[in-house]
């Protein structure tokens, strides 16, 4: 997996992932509580856990906290507009800052690499990780409502962006375009 530096963030460190890992992966990922709020079903199998991992369309790093070379989660951002910061952590590890640390320090490696800005979403019924957006320095620009694919279900979206290499970044407008139904919720 190409331009996957190793990064540190604290005690967490964070590196490409390898085939190896599947397991870990699949141990994160078959857990639904932790998959609730991905665009994913959990996974069952070895070959899940090992096509997830084959995903090129973005930067994937694992996290493995706490001098551990073992993921217990992963950072992930896509290699093209609107350059998507995704993230999952094992349920044990939550509320350590080890997300919010290790977003941080990709983020920063983004940057000198010269990505423009970086969005992320999250469900509104998922607060905690709108919280890590608004950690990491991320302002609120709208919120649009999806037939989420491959779950099929109804949900409504907030989108975050910062600015990175480009201080002037225009907000992305993909998905306000994209969904007939977008609005701006006041006070957030």
């Amino acid at each position: 997996m190409p331009n996957i530096p190793i990064l540190r963030a604290g005690r967490t460190l964070l590196r490409p992932f390898s085939t190896a890992d599947a397991p870990d992966v699949l141990n994160l990922l078959s857990d639904a509580e932790v998959t609730a709020f991905l665009p994913m079903f959990p996974l069952h199998s070895l070959a899940e856990a090992q096509s997830f991992l084959r995903n090129e369309n973005r930067r994937l790093w694992a996290v493995c906290p706490q001098g551990t070379d073992a993921p217990a989660g992963y950072i992930c951002v896509g290699r093209e507009e609107p350059f998507d910061l995704g993230y999952a952590l094992q349920r044990r590890f939550r509320g350590c800052g080890v997300i919010t640390g290790a977003s941080k320090a990709a983020l920063g490696y983004l940057k000198a690499e010269g990505v423009p800005y970086i969005t992320a979403t999250h469900d509104v019924n998922n607060p905690r990780s709108g919280a890590v957006m608004r950690r990491l320095g991320m302002a609120y620009c709208y919120s649009y409502r999806e037939q989420w694919q491959p779950k099929d279900i109804s949900v409504v979206f907030r989108l975050y962006q910062i600015p990175l290499a480009d201080a002037n970044a225009k907000t992305y407008m993909g998905y306000w375009e994209r969904y007939p139904e977008h609005f701006i919720e006041p006070g957030l």
